[in-house]
């Protein structure tokens, strides 16, 4: 039993508004499945909701979500198996034909390992280990960056963080295979949580671009 007023409140609305409003595509999905042609690696902040942000109807995105939207390097072995049978899924499965990694402003999961949460046993059974994925990232932007103010440095690892995830995507055979036959896109985005903008990664200058 769901025995949380906004929550119920909020099923209630949606009821009236969304579902009213897409009830044949739901029936749609429901009969034939899936088939949404993006993949998004979003952070599981509350303030960053990709539905939300690409105005997307159901069943047009695929989203995995965990802390600092990162992609974890290609092994068959060890941890963080969960995003990667969710990029499997994506592409192999559903065959989706863009993959976009969005992160944002004021991540708390960059942020916590920028101020040192890099040992796991400072940052709980499970952070410090997830977020070491970035270990030689932040080295090498902290190292860049001398004298960086702190909101400053924490976008600069934000942006590299993206990158380091779409690097980590291409050591994937599966993606390989159909990178190789221009099947499957990358890209990078940044969401500015306060001003509510998406910031687009031109990957052959390295630049996070405004998008118009």
């Amino acid at each position: 039993m769901i025995e949380n007023d906004n929550l119920i409140s909020g099923y209630r609305q949606f009821r009236q508004d969304h579902y009213s409003r897409y009830r044949d595509l739901y029936d749609t999905l429901a009969d034939k499945g899936q088939a949404p042609k993006t993949m998004i690696v979003s952070c599981c902040d509350s303030r960053v909701e990709p539905a939300a942000i690409f105005n997307a109807k159901p069943g047009e995105m695929f989203v995995v979500r965990n802390v600092a939207n990162l992609v974890p390097p290609y092994t068959t072995i060890g941890d963080y198996s969960g995003t990667r049978a969710a990029l499997e899924f994506a592409v192999c499965g559903l065959n989706v034909e863009h993959i976009v990694v969005l992160g944002h402003g004021q991540c708390g999961g960059i942020k916590a390992y920028l101020q040192g949460l890099n040992n796991p046993d400072a940052g709980g059974e499970f952070i410090g280990k997830w977020m070491s994925i970035l270990k030689s990232t932040r080295d090498h932007v902290v190292q860049s960056n001398p004298g960086t103010a702190p909101e400053q440095l924490q976008l600069e690892m934000e942006y590299a963080a993206i990158q380091t995830s779409l690097n980590n995507l291409t050591k994937f055979p599966f993606i390989q295979e159909r990178l190789k036959e221009n099947r499957l896109q990358f890209h990078g985005g940044h969401f500015d949580i306060a001003k509510g903008e998406l910031y687009s990664l031109d990957r052959k200058s390295g630049q996070f671009n405004p998008v118009k």
